[in-house]
């Protein structure tokens, strides 16, 4: 019955949090009311009772200040000279772009808003058809919360017991660079007859290649310094996180000079409200995993999994096809919460290395970001293009196709995931 509740708040627009609350208050309702009703609250603040956490806010606060210190405009003029030049040049460049950007926001609506309000009028322009730039745009994005920093990476690394934020940040670069190198060579083969001759953007034809690149190379330093320092030990994910946000605020303040300090408290008020959200969500899907641990349903389900299920293959299969239509209308982070702790046991029993599977689950569940109904991505892209959602959809089919078999080969292959990892030692 409570998964009832569940689903049919879910199903008239209940947000995935307060359906969750909404399910725990019924069983709190129908069971062992002061033992429930004592135990829900506590394990809900417990569940944010914790230090990786921080990491979370404090990245997405990072985001918001690169987002508005003129950072984006940099990087997207610092991939017009890597490879603006080549066949597709413009879509390459959008590609791209969100590869650097993976690196200062990790978080894949960002990217979608912040390089679709300049790329898709651009690509338009261009000669590329609007609801192709916009789904391009959308598709590209998804690189975002694979490389690291990754807010959904240290989320699975908090729920998933025994799998370290370092290793995770390792194994997402290799899937990241190829999703990218995938998009690249689709737009070359399929879309380069698009693009016509127009004038370059803006903000390269006033500077100089060299400016450029060094304008470009800043803001790169900060995700190498903070993967860095985690990996080497020096600092933690949250303190890293931390020297973000400062060194996002001396970019756009000091060196830069676009951020002036009057917008800081929107920009502090806007990631407290993109904070809270996530933190909302992780409250109450700890205390549904407390209950569903509470009844052993993670035990039933892995026992009778494990009874049918004797293949890592076959595993990993019915893992993609189950994530991929939880994606339809879940958001990744939510269902993160709520599946990992039943698969990753699953996984783990099944002799499946932790990082590749999370890499796999990662991946795969931010696919979700560009298929509807529920596609986040989708919506921003549109919002920007306004070309219909249907005819969007439409349009990214092949570019979630190229998604899928990149995903199939990360899941099948798993040295494409592992071996960075392993190469350092974790």
């Amino acid at each position: 019955m409570i998964s009832v509740v569940l689903v049919a708040a879910l199903a008239i627009g209940v947000p995935v949090a307060f359906s969750i609350v909404a399910a725990l208050m019924y069983f709190m309702a129908v069971g062992d009311a002061p033992y429930i009703l004592r135990l829900v609250p506590t394990q809900m603040f417990s569940g944010l009772d914790s230090f990786p956490l921080l990491a979370i806010p404090l990245f997405i606060l990072a985001g918001e200040v690169m987002n508005a210190s003129g950072i984006t405009t940099r990087i997207i003029a610092f991939a017009m000279v890597l490879v603006g030049w080549c066949r597709a040049g413009l879509a390459l460049v959008n590609i791209w772009a969100s590869v650097i950007f993976a690196g200062l926001s990790g978080s894949a609506v960002a990217d979608t808003s912040a390089i679709g309000r300049v790329f898709i009028p651009q690509m338009h322009k261009r000669g590329y058809p609007l609801d192709f730039a916009a789904a391009l745009t959308a598709a590209s994005s998804v690189i975002g919360p694979i490389i690291p920093p990754s807010i959904p990476v240290i989320i699975y690394a908090l729920i998933a017991s025994g799998v370290s934020v370092p290793a995770l940040f390792l194994a997402g670069v290799v899937p990241g660079v190829m999703l990218a190198v995938f998009l690249s060579a689709y737009v070359m083969i399929f879309s380069a007859g698009y693009e016509r001759d127009a004038p370059p953007i803006q903000e390269v034809e006033e500077r100089s290649r060299a400016r450029i690149v060094l304008d470009g190379i800043l803001p790169l330093l900060m995700p190498v310094f903070v993967v860095a320092t985690i990996l080497l030990g020096v600092v933690t994910p949250t303190e890293a996180a931390a020297f973000a946000v400062a060194y996002a605020l001396i970019l756009g303040v000091v060196v830069y000079r676009e951020l002036p300090l009057r917008s800081l408290p929107s920009i502090f008020s806007r990631s407290m409200v993109d904070s809270s959200i996530i933190m909302i969500i992780i409250a109450a899907v700890s205390a549904g995993n407390w209950l569903m641990t509470y009844n052993r349903i993670p035990n039933l389900i892995t026992d009778f999994t494990l009874a049918f299920v004797s293949s890592q293959w076959t595993f990993l299969l019915a893992v993609i096809v189950l994530l991929l239509i939880v994606g339809l209308f879940l958001e990744g982070i939510a269902a993160m919460l709520v599946l990992v702790p039943i698969l990753h046991p699953i996984a783990v029993s099944l002799g499946i290395d932790p990082v590749h599977f999370g890499i796999v689950v990662i991946f795969n569940l931010m696919i979700g970001l560009v298929t509807p109904p529920m596609g986040l991505c989708l919506f921003v892209a549109d919002s920007i293009a306004d070309v219909g959602i249907g005819k969007l959809a439409r349009a990214i089919l092949p570019f979630f196709l190229v998604e899928l078999l990149v995903l199939l080969i990360l899941a099948f292959v798993p040295q494409t995931v592992t071996f960075l990892p392993r190469l350092l030692g974790f």
